[in-house]
């Protein structure tokens, strides 16, 4: 029989922040459910088509270093636990839980509206960014290809790009990135949690394994696109021990830069958070929480621009003089030239090349 692949959340409760209905089982019947109604199912992965009128998101943030993005894909099958991006599936009146991770939506139309909007007499080059709220590598785009379309049209029109992910297969894609990265047009950030393989499966449960995404990092390298490194987040008394190690890995793979994000808990997440460390870490659940709201305030999560990247007090401080130290020993962050905006060419139809 084959294994089961566990989710991330350990709860699927409705957001009431939109004041959304709620709805309780019936108690009475709780105690007879497997007898009467068997087993329930396991829990299933669908995609529903969005069609949005647009496809560039833009921010004005002051701590984000782009200010338009891309998100081909709502909700996120890697199912990582501490995911900023899973209040967002409150808008639809689904759960940032479980339903976050197995009710996904896929924006099939995704290249098609970018070429509109890059065809424009008015647009402004400037990097996109792809990945900055769901994976834009995840399961599903081994199927739907929605990011390989969309990378078609930003090499056709040589505009500019930074991807993040966790997966390991954006290497998939290295016949349009590298020719890209060697006109200065395309970066990659790899995002790497923990080494320990357990604490990956459980923190991030359905996201390569670490080894992978450092063996991805590697062909990436070789393949002679900037590849930088993301430890975010440090979960502080869980994967924070684990800075150095990281660096180390992530300089021996051929990556030219990294960067760390102290683990942030906004809105939903935070009861989520909690109810998964009384799962995994029961024993140091306490610790852990006391450790976050040290770095945030007394808070849970810090929303302000600036220190919501960074935290703040001793431990912040500490995280930070230990992942700089370990970076200048490394030979990490010494250069990082800015992507080209100079040799963008519009549209050159409504179809144009899509690989």
């Amino acid at each position: 029989m084959a294994r089961r692949t566990p989710r991330g959340a350990t709860v699927n409760a409705t957001s009431a922040r939109f004041a959304l209905p709620q709805v309780m089982a019936d108690g009475d019947w709780l105690d007879m459910q497997d007898q009467v109604d068997g087993a329930p199912p396991p829990l299933r992965t669908s995609v529903t088509v969005e069609r949005p009128r647009t496809i560039l998101s833009r921010n004005s943030s002051p701590d984000v270093p782009f200010d338009r993005s891309i998100n081909p894909y709502r909700g996120c099958e890697h199912g990582c636990i501490y995911c900023f991006a899973r209040p967002s599936h409150a808008y639809h009146d689904l759960s940032p839980g479980l339903d976050f991770e197995s009710r996904l939506f896929a924006k099939p139309n995704a290249a098609e509206l970018l070429r509109a909007e890059l065809a424009r007499p008015g647009y402004r080059v400037a990097p996109i960014a792809l990945g900055t709220n769901t994976d834009p590598y995840q399961p599903i785009e081994g199927e739907w290809r929605i990011t390989r379309d969309i990378l078609g049209v930003l090499a056709e029109t040589n505009h500019p790009l930074a991807i993040t992910t966790k997966s390991d297969r954006v290497v998939r894609d290295i016949d349009i990135l590298a020719p890209m990265a060697a006109r200065g047009l395309a970066t990659v950030c790899v995002s790497i949690t923990s080494l320990d393989a357990r604490v990956a499966r459980t923190v991030e449960p359905r996201a390569p394994t670490p080894e992978r995404r450092l063996a991805a990092v590697a062909k990436l390298a070789a393949a002679g696109i900037p590849t930088y490194v993301s430890i975010a987040p440090v979960i502080p008394a869980i994967t924070d021990h684990e800075i150095e190690h990281l660096v180390a890995r992530a300089a021996e793979a051929g990556a030219r830069h990294a960067f760390f994000v102290p683990v942030r808990l906004p809105h939903e997440v935070a009861p989520l958070f909690r109810a998964w460390l009384d799962t995994h870490f029961p024993e140091r659940a306490g610790k852990v929480m006391a450790i976050i709201q040290s770095l945030r305030g007394g808070r849970d999560n810090d929303p302000d621009f600036f220190t919501r990247m960074r935290g703040q007090g001793p431990w912040a401080e500490l995280l930070r003089v230990r992942f700089h130290r370990a970076c200048r020993l490394h030979g990490l962050n010494r250069n990082r030239p800015p992507l080209d905006t100079g040799q963008f060419r519009p549209p050159s139809g409504p179809q144009g090349e899509l690989f």
